[in-house]
């Protein structure tokens, strides 16, 4: 078993107070115990930022971006061995663990490119005076990752933070705390200066913490929305500029002229990879009812298709959910939905299982019908492999879905006519939609973030020049110069 540490200003740090186990989901054995950062330690990492900073910032663009591109290609090396832990702790499948690992790469790659990124603007105002925009690092930033996208979470906060001239204190999941371990190993044997980035754990508490200080300019955050909700009001309270990337409830329309085999295609990754535990994931399926019982047949072959195991075995397709309070709340939105009067059409609970997998946290492919658009099941956030079925008479009812719900992540419809898809894309509010693309996340070469609850704090996206925005501030300079004094 692993006994976890803090990385603190250049040094790892051994806990001295509370740790929390961390499990293997698909097993539910305790592979390692992670500390819960003392308040001391974290505001030992506070300050050791702050003192960073001072030094970090005046080091040139092009030589900050020199580590990404150490750091690039350590990841491209390791790949295997990120992607091994990713399906330990994390129990992503190994396949989705490899292409998380990927993501990761490619958002550093991406920030490698910041130095045409971050350039400001200038105007000449009159014949003597220039008005330039530069954009300056913001200073100590606090991230804040879920347990369900270690890898891309990084990509999107570390290569930008510390390329954009910050310094970084950030607090790994405690549920699946194994890869920024390494991330923070890699960071210091590419030589990152001590002080710049460091890692801490713990949960409740620590977040509090770090979101009262005074000495943390800005906090990123990707969760859940109640989560998200607290980190964004925290911000405000001691004017901290926050990216906060929180909940969905994303749904997948098929229309009646929908190829149906790209449909089952789309259908099992968009809502059974990741074991449904990924913002993007599709929640709901709404079907045109010219085709319903079409669709249902192959929504029902393709889940059954799916198959549920070890994440490490590389013939499975969807691994466990992260925990036993996981699969409580899963089961409860089941109960919830047979309550409201749906059918269940498949019950993916307690599958059958090798006998090392016993005790692991599974649940299969569920399908959930008679689903109407004001049950709680088709509205609220489940997070897991659950799907709600919805008969809609046209098209436009499943964009009324997407346009009532309190979320605004993602959607995507399914249609061989291009006027339809041009109403969709013109008259769906969500932040990442897709046409014959069952999960429209964002490449790193996109912006990605949502709308309404899906998005708050300053309304700050991920990737690319949206973590420009997000990681700088900007100064309006006025200049002119009289010339020397005449004699």
């Amino acid at each position: 078993m692993k006994i976890l540490k803090d990385y603190i200003n250049g040094q790892w740090v051994e806990g001295t107070g509370e740790f929390i186990d961390v499990y293997n989901p698909s097993t539910g054995e305790i592979i390692a115990k992670v500390p819960v950062t003392t308040e001391d330690k974290v505001e030992e990492a506070i300050q050791a930022a702050a003192k960073a900073f001072e030094t970090w910032k005046e080091v040139p663009l092009q030589k900050r971006v020199g580590y990404l591109f150490k750091l690039r290609d350590v990841l491209i090396e390791r790949k295997e061995e990120l992607a091994q832990i990713i399906a330990t702790d994390q129990a992503k499948t190994i396949a989705d663990a490899r292409g998380e690992v990927d993501r990761g790469i490619q958002n550093t790659e991406v920030a490698c490119g910041l130095p045409l990124m971050m350039r400001g603007d200038k105007i000449a105002i009159n014949g003597d005076i220039d008005g330039e925009i530069v954009r300056e690092p913001i200073g100590v930033v606090g991230g804040l990752a879920p347990y369900n996208f270690p890898s891309l979470i990084f990509g999107w906060f570390v290569p930008f933070a510390l390329g954009c001239g910050n310094t970084l204190v950030y607090k790994a999941s405690e549920q699946s705390p194994m890869f920024m371990q390494e991330i923070a190993q890699i960071l210091e044997d590419i030589g990152i200066p001590a002080g710049v980035f460091n890692l801490i754990n713990g949960d409740k508490p620590v977040v509090t913490q770090m979101l009262e200080s005074k000495g943390i300019n800005a906090m990123a955050f990707v969760g859940s929305s109640k989560v998200g909700q607290i980190v964004a009001e925290g911000c405000a309270k001691t004017s901290k500029k926050a990216m906060v990337l929180a909940g969905a409830k994303n749904t997948m329309i098929v229309a009646k002229d929908a190829n149906l085999k790209g449909f089952a295609d789309n259908f099992k990754n968009a809502c059974f990879g990741a074991a449904g535990q990924r913002c993007m994931a599709a929640a709901n399926v709404a079907v045109e009812e010219e085709i319903y019982d079409k669709v249902k047949e192959v929504m029902l072959d393709v889940a059954k298709s799916v198959k549920v195991g070890d994440a490490l075995d590389e013939s499975v397709y969807m691994g466990p959910v992260i925990s036993p309070g996981a699969i409580a709340r899963i089961h409860n939105y089941i109960d919830i939905g047979l309550e409201e009067g749906c059918t269940l059409l498949l019950d993916g609970r307690n599958p059958e299982l090798p006998e090392k997998n016993k005790n692991g946290y599974f649940i299969a492919p569920t399908i959930l019908e008679g689903v109407t658009p004001d049950m709680r099941v088709a509205k609220e956030e489940i997070f897991g492999p659950v799907v709600t079925l919805i008969k809609i008479k046209s098209y436009k009812d499943g964009m009324q879905i997407i346009n009532d719900s309190e979320y605004g992540n993602g959607g995507c419809l399914f249609t061989e006519s291009a006027i339809i898809a041009q109403d969709f894309l013109r008259h769906t509010n969500s932040g990442m939609i897709g046409v014959n693309i069952g999960v429209p996340a964002s490449m790193p070469y996109l912006p990605f973030g949502g709308t309404k609850a899906s998005l708050m704090g300053g309304q700050y996206k991920a990737q690319i020049t949206d973590c420009v925005e997000f990681f700088t501030k900007r100064k309006a300079c006025t200049i002119r110069y009289y010339g020397p004094n005449e004699a």
